[in-house]
């Protein structure tokens, strides 16, 4: 087996949720697949291997929203290839859909909600070009089709910092799930 080139990491499997220490102790390849799913920015995730080891879980969280401010268009559109449609239930077995599906469990898509949602994510991605992304876990989804609404009236501008704002949020919600203390 030969090594990956100088200055790439090698892909390996998900290694799920890890400890703090196992986390500072990963190898770069290891700590890299634990980190992507959160928030796939190569810049982000060199971030947050650069800062181990942590004294705790805190420190890394707090790296981690450092790291992602700000995220820069072309980082935006990097990150969320690999986003479903909300109300969509991703079809990859990867860990980031694993994730996706867990956030989007408690969405209640029945009725006209699933025909709502499906709606207002064509409107949305005719007005900005890429897939409405909302942090999904803890919102209802009458909440997420009003915030969809009233996301469609933003300006391309402000509408992208939204959208990496979001993407922070998930990315952190992720990686609180993936290094326990």
């Amino acid at each position: 087996m030969t090594s990956p080139p100088k200055g790439t990491t090698e892909r390996v499997g998900d290694p799920g949720p890890m400890a703090l220490d196992e986390f500072n102790a990963a190898s770069e390849a290891v700590a890299d697949a634990l980190l992507r799913p959160c928030l796939d920015v190569d810049r982000w995730i060199a971030a947050v291997m650069a800062g181990r080891p942590y004294r705790d879980r805190e420190g890394v969280l707090a790296a981690a929203g450092e790291a992602s401010e700000p995220l820069t268009p072309d980082e935006v559109g990097a990150a969320l290839a690999h986003h479903p449609r909300i109300g969509e239930m991703p079809r990859s077995t990867s860990a980031e859909a694993a994730l996706s599906r867990s956030e989007q469990a408690g969405l209640d898509t029945g009725g006209d909600v699933q025909a709502r949602l499906a709606e207002g994510n064509r409107a949305y991605e005719q007005r900005f070009g890429r897939v409405f992304l909302i942090r999904a876990a803890g919102r209802s989804s009458s909440e997420i089709l009003v915030a969809l609404h009233e996301r469609l009236g933003n300006e391309p501008e402000t509408e992208l910092a939204v959208v990496g704002q979001q993407l922070r949020e998930i990315a952190l919600l992720r990686l609180e799930g993936r290094v326990a203390q």
